[in-house]
């Protein structure tokens, strides 16, 4: 925790990353029960143009990491409540992909190896440095598909898992039937989420139309996948209108 708060104090402006495009902005998942560590290790991320999200427990965090998408997962837990690895498992079992790196005070082999076949991609044994945990961020997202779409890509957000390769979606489980043109419409929104998209770029990218067809084509559709996608479609979570400018998709 020392060497993380040290970490911390040197992360000034001379560390940070060129902000660039916000959208752009990978999402993290910090499931940690310090919450000095906590703070230390977000503002690094911070520091380095990741968007973080803190989970204080692990039912918080399988609660975060089921209801919204993340690029990848940081685990760090402590008895008594959930343990680290119980997360994990759990995680896997919900179908969640991204990428889990856990942290732990346990250096033995057996623990790094059960970690690892219970469904972690990477482990860190404590003390640790805070640029090594950085590295190893930096590395599985560089080496996770980034190309929505690319054959067995496969993304989560929230209940929602949809694969492209199979052109399939389902809801905790359950298959979702989308017509060709709603999937189409949902592709489009993940492979750009974050923006913020007019429904005359929506005609134009996904429809093909290049005149000025009526934009309440685009409504009914985002209406359609709000029904289908949504827990609640009067208060859509992922699919937000933008009051005059359109559509934006938060998953």
């Amino acid at each position: 925790m020392e060497r993380a708060a040290t970490e911390r104090n040197k992360g000034g402006e001379g560390g940070r990353r060129p902000a660039g495009n916000a959208r752009q902005a990978k999402k993290l998942l910090l499931i940690e029960d310090q919450p000095e560590l906590a703070a230390a290790l977000r503002d690094r991320m911070l520091a380095e143009g990741y968007a973080v999200e803190i989970a204080a427990d692990g039912e918080a965090g399988l609660e975060r990491a089921t209801r919204d998408y993340f690029d990848l997962i940081v685990l760090d837990l402590a008895p008594p409540g959930k343990s680290a690895l119980e997360v994990c498992r759990e995680l896997r079992q919900q179908l969640i992909t991204a990428p889990i790196l856990m942290l732990s005070a346990r250096s033995q082999t057996i623990d790094k190896v059960l970690g690892l076949k219970i469904g972690a991609d990477d482990y860190i044994t404590k003390p640790f440095d805070t640029l090594e945990v950085l590295a190893r961020i930096e590395a599985h997202l560089r080496r996770a598909p980034s190309a929505i779409g690319r054959p067995g890509a496969i993304y989560q957000f929230g209940p929602i898992r949809v694969d492209f390769r199979r052109a399939e979606v389902s809801r905790n489980g359950s298959p979702v039937p989308l017509s060709a043109r709603e999937f189409q419409l949902l592709k489009y929104f993940v492979e750009h989420r974050g923006e913020t998209m007019s429904r005359k770029e929506l005609l134009r990218e996904v429809w093909g139309y290049r005149g000025a067809p009526s934009s309440r084509t685009v409504d009914v559709h985002v209406f359609t996948l709000r029904r289908k996608l949504e827990a609640d479609p009067s208060q859509p979570q992922f699919f937000r209108t933008i009051i005059r400018l359109g559509y934006k998709f938060l998953g």
